[in-house]
């Protein structure tokens, strides 16, 4: 009859919020200001791109003098260009429209100013003109050094092989996929953290847990709003991701993103099965906090300022986060690894760059799931006196005093 009575519990959670309008004007209006962002992007930058392309196609025959000598003739002359022979002559053949431009080389083009003369074809085509002498430019120093215009520029390959106790290590490749556990970790907790808090409010404010109550076990009702605020979360995070994916397949090189490569990345079981664990006790430890504090609170904005704090708590690893990467074995670091609102990220962060030791994952798993249990039996607890409680903070002696 419980197990009943839980699947009704979440079918209802979930059917009464995916049927809300509220929700889903909420949960798109990310994703349609992101498919805006990118679409504006796009346009920009596909319109700038051809605006570019137009003016270095934009072939027409110039004359040059070179005072440097770096202005290779051949390369000049396939692009339309001859050299003057009177550079007074070449700028009133410009003005008099004889002539499409005029380009004229300093001696030294890297710190003095290359002069460029042209007719007034207005604002965003007459950037063509400064355009081509920089290609000329460019283009002959290429023709003149070679390899060494590459060399200079820093685009050749690479390959580092590093070493760790003796064995080759993968670098940031065996870093990246277990702090995967993390990024997920601060998602939920961002999309559900206000959803979780405020899931037993809403019932206290409506006036109605006494006659639920009656009908259902506490700790049903609370285990289910539980699995439904999950799925509730999981359909928000896929309608997020899908502009994000159709953005990167699709519009990935307008939009100037860098292929990736997750054939690189090495994913090694103990390290993942560490972070899964960290991750789920985590969740399982602010979860029932959050709800806890839920069923404490008369209103949702009281609740609010505990969710603050909590809040605070994940992200105050991040201001030691080159501690916890440098010396592991500091007092601070420590102390954030094994205290229990701040030792999710910390120790996730530490067994993805390899510092959290089989032992200290143990003690910490342990801890979480541990105390989430703890935590979330209280919150059934308190949540079941707090029923009655519409006006003030449920006390907890008050609450651990009654008996059951």
């Amino acid at each position: 009859m419980a197990r009943h009575n839980l699947s009704t519990v979440v079918s209802f959670e979930v059917t009464r919020t995916l049927t809300k309008r509220r929700f889903w004007i909420t949960s798109m209006i990310g994703p349609v200001l992101l498919a805006v962002i990118i679409a504006l992007v796009v346009s920009s930058n596909t319109a700038t791109s051809n605006r570019v392309d137009s003016q270095k196609n934009a072939r027409f025959t110039f004359v040059y003098s070179d005072a440097s000598g770096f202005v290779n003739p051949t390369v000049a002359n396939a692009m339309g260009g001859s050299k003057a022979a009177d550079p007074a002559k070449a700028i009133a053949d410009v003005k008099a429209g004889r002539s499409g431009a005029y380009f004229e080389y300093p001696s030294n083009p890297a710190k003095q100013t290359t002069k460029v003369y042209g007719a007034d074809n207005g604002i965003f085509e007459n950037g063509k003109y400064s355009a081509l002498a920089t290609e000329l430019l460019v283009a002959s120093a290429r023709a003149k050094i070679g390899n060494l215009a590459t060399l200079a520029q820093g685009n050749f390959p690479v390959v580092a092989t590093t070493y760790k106790a003796g064995q080759e290590s993968g670098g940031i490749a065996d870093v990246i996929p277990p702090l995967m556990f993390l990024v997920i970790f601060y998602l939920v907790l961002v999309v559900l953290g206000n959803q979780m808090l405020t899931s037993l409010l809403e019932e206290k404010e409506n006036r109605v847990t006494e006659m639920i109550l009656t009908t259902l076990d506490p700790t049903t009702l609370v285990i289910g709003k539980v699995i439904s605020l999950f799925i509730i979360g999981l359909v928000q995070m896929v309608v997020f991701a899908v502009p994000v994916l159709v953005g990167y397949v699709f519009f990935r090189t307008p939009l100037g993103l860098p292929l990736l490569d997750l054939s690189g990345l090495l994913a090694h079981p103990g390290s993942m099965v560490i972070g899964a664990l960290l991750l789920a006790g985590g969740l399982i430890l602010f979860t029932a906090t959050l709800v806890a504090a839920g069923a404490i609170m008369p209103t949702a904005k009281e609740a609010g300022q505990v969710f603050a704090v909590l809040m605070t708590t994940i992200f105050v690893p991040f201001y030691v986060v080159s501690v916890v990467v440098s010396d592991p074995g500091s007092f601070i670091v420590q102390v954030f690894t094994y205290f229990p609102y701040t030792a999710p990220v910390t120790a996730m962060l530490r067994n993805g760059f390899g510092s959290l030791s089989v032992l200290q994952s143990t003690i910490v798993i342990v801890e979480l799931f541990g105390l989430g249990i703890v935590v979330l039996r209280l919150a059934v607890r308190l949540f079941r006196y707090g029923s009655i409680e519409y006006s003030k903070k449920v006390s907890l002696k008050a609450a651990f005093g009654k008996r059951e």
